[in-house]
Order: structure tokens, then C-alpha cells, then sequence
């Protein structure tokens, strides 16, 4: 089973998808046409990219007669919070401990 971290790195790698999860962050729910309008790419491409921000708990959907209205899940990215938090205090341990070696080498 893929880390939860795991599955947002990989989510997010593609520069179509992020772009797409960025601009529903930004400016909020819309429509997959709204989102196709400013993606670049086709309908069925956005709409297979917001397949897999679903898929990764990124993007909710909401239907409303024929249109989904997607929404980004902020609260999604926790697992990328807390890996890079975690990661921040690995550094900041590993450049304290040399800058304390560099210290001891110049007395």
C-alpha cells in the first residue's frame, strides 16, 4: 500500500494536473469547462486529470443537472505538511551538528 505522501507527490508531479488542483485553490469551485478553458489541454484530458486529484482525495465533485463543479481539498496536502515539516527538522539537525563540527575545527 503507497504512502499517503507518496500518492500526492506522484498526483502532483504532472504540471497539467498541479496547474489545474492551483487554479481550484486559488479561485475556488468551477466547472470542468471553466477548468478546460484555462488548462491548455482538452475537456477529456482535464477531466482525466481531475479523475486522479479524486483519486487522491485532492478534488471533490459536486453535481448540479448536467455539470460537476469540482473543489479543492487543501486539507488533503496534511500528509505533504507534516513529510516536509519532518524533513525540515532531519536538515536543520544535520547543518546544527556541522556547523558545531566547522566550530570545533577552527579552535
Amino acid at each position: 500500500m503507497p504512502v499517503a505522501h507518496d500518492v500526492l507527490f506522484r498526483t502532483l508531479a504532472d504540471p497539467t494536473r498541479r496547474g489545474i488542483f492551483e487554479q481550484l485553490c486559488r479561485d475556488g469551485e468551477q466547472t470542468v469547462g471553466a477548468l478546460t478553458a484555462r488548462a491548455g489541454v482538452s475537456q477529456p484530458a482535464v477531466s482525466k486529470h481531475l479523475g486522479v486529484l479524486k483519486q487522491a482525495g485532492l478534488v471533490h465533485d459536486r453535481h448540479a443537472g448536467r455539470q460537476t463543479h469540482y473543489s479543492a481539498q487543501i486539507d488533503a496536502l496534511a500528509p505533504l505538511t507534516d513529510w516536509t515539516r519532518q524533513m525540515a527538522g532531519f536538515w536543520e539537525a544535520r547543518f546544527d551538528n556541522l556547523e558545531d563540527l566547522l566550530n570545533r575545527m577552527d579552535q
